[in-house]
C-alpha cells in the first residue's frame, strides 16, 4: 500500500482503497485485486503554503508596490468644525455612510474625543 495523507492506494493495481481509519490494526482490502494490507495513512494531515509556493509574474509586479502601514497609525476620518453637544469641543471626526436608499442624502457620523458619538442625516 501506499499513502499520502489520508488516501492510501493499493501498491498491486494502484487503485484508491477505502477510506483510511489511520490505524496499523485496520486491515485494508483491495476491491479489484483483493489485496491485503495493514493501514499506514496518517490520522492528520495538515499541509500549508504561502504565496511563494505558487510564484506568478502579477504577484511579483504587485508586491514590489504594497507599503506596510500599521492599521492604529492610519486615521482614515476626516476633522471637521462641529460643536460637541457633550463637552462642547470644536473640532470633531466623522465619516459618512449611506445608509437609506440612493436618492437620499448620506448619514454623518460625528466621533469626539471625549468619546461621544451622534449621527445627522442629509
Amino acid at each position: 500500500m501506499s499513502a499520502i495523507g489520508g488516501i492510501v492506494f493499493c501498491v498491486g493495481c494502484g487503485n484508491l482503497l477505502p477510506e483510511s481509519m489511520g490505524s496499523k490494526k485496520n486491515i485494508l482490502k483491495c476491491e479489484c485485486c483483493g489485496l491485503e494490507s495493514k493501514d499506514i495513512a496518517q490520522i492528520k494531515t495538515e499541509s500549508s503554503t504561502t504565496p511563494n509556493d505558487f510564484p506568478s509574474q502579477l504577484r511579483q509586479k504587485l508586491h514590489t508596490s504594497i507599503q506596510a502601514v500599521e492599521r492604529h497609525k492610519v486615521d482614515t476620518m476626516a476633522k471637521t468644525e462641529e460643536k460637541c453637544p457633550k463637552c462642547g469641543a470644536r473640532e470633531v471626526r466623522y465619516t459618512t455612510l449611506q445608509l437609506r436608499s440612493a436618492d437620499e442624502g448620506s448619514t454623518v457620523l460625528f466621533f469626539c474625543d471625549c468619546g461621544h458619538k451622534w449621527n445627522q442625516d442629509n
